[in-house]
């Protein structure tokens, strides 16, 4: 069993999903639950299509960490 790591970003139209360790997973749906979904499926196919054609499917089980940093506007010179 592999774990792969999903980052959802909230977009204009609902949501996109993608893998962290595979980035060329990546699905759009219009709310969180139905992304998460197509992404699971996504992966699926993503995973047979690379045992199908010999190619090494990456390793998941990345360490995802949020690192907060204070942001402090900068003033625009005119």
């Amino acid at each position: 069993m592999i774990n792969y790591t999903a980052k959802y970003t909230k977009i204009s139209s609902g949501y996109m999903g993608q893998l962290v360790e595979w980035p060329e997973v990546v699905t759009e749906a219009k709310d969180l639950e139905e992304c998460r979904t197509m992404l699971r499926d996504a992966l699926n196919e993503m995973v047979t299509a690379y045992k199908q054609l010999g190619k090494e499917i990456p390793l998941g089980n990345a360490l995802i960490e949020q690192l907060p940093i204070e942001v402090h506007s900068v003033s625009q010179a005119t």
